[in-house]
């Protein structure tokens, strides 16, 4: 699903469009060196979902889940063999302010009753880095809910604004929605985002990720 949303500035690509340079950042913390690190580099995935590093990535989202539902997302990173470097979190009081284009029309009209947001930087003992914005937003039913999620899902309808790299130590990166997930959970729909921020991440990877990361609890 290429959908195109914007960093700290906000803005959105029309429907169909596709595609966009990320400014990479350079993470500003030392990596410790460990055994087991693999590099993550790009590389197209094949028929049997193996990553070109040789992690098998069906395995890495089914166990990546069972630890992030736990809220363990230090497990969930590790099936891709990446550990969390830095992490912030901050709580909102409504939505309206921290998104932008149709997403933020929606809610002048059906506010939200809870915005939680997280961000992390997680990498590799090889210098790859990847940054994941997680966003919880509660409604108040099951519908509106859904409401929401079909206008978010869409590409170039918004979206909620991500938690500001910089906060990380990280340059400023523009997500562009390539590798995004969401999931409804009662009566919150859960946005999951990653973006590459240094060194090689593949894109199959980070759409491991997103989906892992998406199953966090708040």
């Amino acid at each position: 699903m290429a959908r195109r949303i914007g960093g700290a500035g906000g803005g959105s690509d029309p429907a169909g469009k596709s595609g966009a340079v990320v400014a990479a950042g350079v993470l500003a913390v030392a990596l410790t060196a460990g055994s087991g690190g693999l590099s993550l580099g790009g590389g197209g995935a094949s028929t049997t979902a193996i990553d070109s590093a040789g992690v098998n990535l069906t395995k890495a989202r089914t166990e990546g889940r069972k630890s992030a539902r736990k809220g363990d997302a230090d497990s969930a990173w590790r099936q891709v063999n990446m550990r969390t470097l830095k992490r912030t979190a901050k709580p909102a009081l409504e939505c309206l302010s921290h998104s932008f284009g149709q997403v933020r029309d929606h809610f002048v009209r059906n506010p939200c009753k809870s915005l939680d947001r997280t961000l992390f930087a997680i990498g590799d003992d090889q210098g790859n880095v990847a940054v994941v914005s997680v966003a919880w937003v509660g409604f108040r039913n099951r519908g509106d809910a859904g409401e929401f999620k079909k206008l978010i899902d869409v590409h170039g309808t918004g979206d909620i604004t991500p938690l500001a790299t910089p906060l990380l130590d990280l340059a400023d990166i523009r997500f562009t929605g390539l590798h995004y997930q969401s999931r409804s959970d009662g009566s919150t729909v859960v946005i999951a985002e990653t973006e590459p921020a240094s060194g090689q991440v593949s894109g199959e990877v980070l759409d491991a990720v997103a989906d892992m990361a998406s199953w966090l609890p708040r």
